[in-house]
């Protein structure tokens, strides 16, 4: 197929060094799920530790691993998606920071043979959102398990962290309280964690007491706004991306293009926004598994070229989603396997 999907990585560098500049003092941890957010995993962690990011928020322990044989030994890499005993040891392996929100998995770590380095726990506390994490009426036990691991050289405590629902400041400074409890109690027992992070993009940018030490930010890295929330220019990012087709045939008042539902643009936006043609703004007629019908416009022709979304295009990733009632990432997401993707580069500017 002619369409692609078009990742520009030097957009996506200013959004890094945009993101260090709003989060600091705190370290930016840049989430990469889901390959990348849609965007490639490969291509953007090695941008990534070029443009200097030292940390990296990787979800699963596969992801974890596929980072590390990118990034090298020197980027640490957070995973927070762990199924029992088995990824454990996998993460342990892996030279991966580990987030545990069960006490299940401390008792899992607890069986498992000492390993040759001790696990880089980061002790997740339920702050309200019930996202996993520890309830803090369970805290002080589960500090007692981690104090036993530290003791025995199985775990050491580089981290406490949490989620936060970013729905309201009042719930988040909520949840912030009991994070500061969390950590409090843990001092409390001797446990001083190296690193403390609660805050992701939007808290991240917007309320520096939720910094902390590392703020994990995905979707502002790859340019993609919050629904409902500030616009890209007020964040100071940028879309890195742009979903491009092509004309296959003219069909009396319409056009045909080389992309459909089945490659990740949702049918239910069929009749709700325009895409950018040689000629300007197109509104989309159907949208088909194979193919979408558009407006046609004068001399248009076979081989013409479409902004979908995305970059240099009428609509962004949210402001599809805002039409559907979801968020940007989830129309990135959906871009999918079989939509080619390209990569447009000067090269990296400077490791920091």
């Amino acid at each position: 197929m002619s369409a692609e999907y078009r990742v520009d990585l030097d957009a996506f560098a200013r959004n890094l060094a945009r993101v260090r500049e709003a989060v600091a003092p705190a370290r930016h941890m840049l989430v990469v799920k889901d390959d990348a957010y849609s965007h490639g995993l490969e291509q953007i962690v090695r941008r990534a530790v070029a443009e200097g990011v030292t940390w990296i928020g990787a979800f699963d322990v596969e992801t974890g691993r596929a980072v590390r044989a990118v990034a090298g030994p020197d980027v640490r890499i957070f995973v927070w998606l762990l199924g029992g005993a088995d990824d454990l040891a996998g993460g342990i392996a892996a030279d991966l920071d580990l987030g545990i929100g069960d006490e299940a998995l401390l008792a899992d770590l607890a069986a498992q043979k000492t390993p040759p380095s001790p696990a880089r726990v980061h002790l997740k506390i339920d702050t309200g959102l019930h996202r996993n994490g520890i309830r803090p009426e369970d805290w002080s036990r589960a500090l007692e398990t981690l104090s036993t691991l530290v003791g025995e050289g199985k775990a050491s405590f580089e981290g406490l962290w949490s989620h936060i629902a970013e729905a309201s400041d009042a719930d988040d400074d909520d949840a912030r309280e009991i994070f500061l409890a969390a950590r409090a109690a843990a001092v409390d027992a001797g446990l001083t964690p190296r690193f403390s992070h609660l805050a992701a993009s939007a808290a991240g940018f917007a309320r520096a007491p939720f910094r902390e030490d590392l703020v994990r930010v995905g979707a502002f890295s790859y340019g993609i706004r919050p629904a409902g929330g500030p616009g890209e220019a007020e964040l100071g990012i940028e879309p890195i991306s742009t979903l491009v087709a092509t004309v296959t045939a003219v069909e009396g008042d319409a056009v045909r293009l080389d992309l459909g539902s089945l490659h990740g643009l949702p049918s239910v936006l069929e009749g709700r926004f325009s895409v950018t043609t040689p000629a300007g703004p197109r509104r989309v007629l159907t949208i088909e598994p194979g193919s979408t019908l558009v407006e046609t416009w004068s001399e248009a022709a076979p081989g013409n070229t479409v902004i979908v979304w995305g970059r240099g295009g009428v609509a962004s990733a949210t402001d599809l989603a805002e039409l559907i009632d979801t968020i940007g990432e989830e129309i990135a997401l959906r871009v999918s396997p079989l939509v080619p993707r390209r990569y447009a580069t000067n090269g990296p500017r400077r490791a920091r």
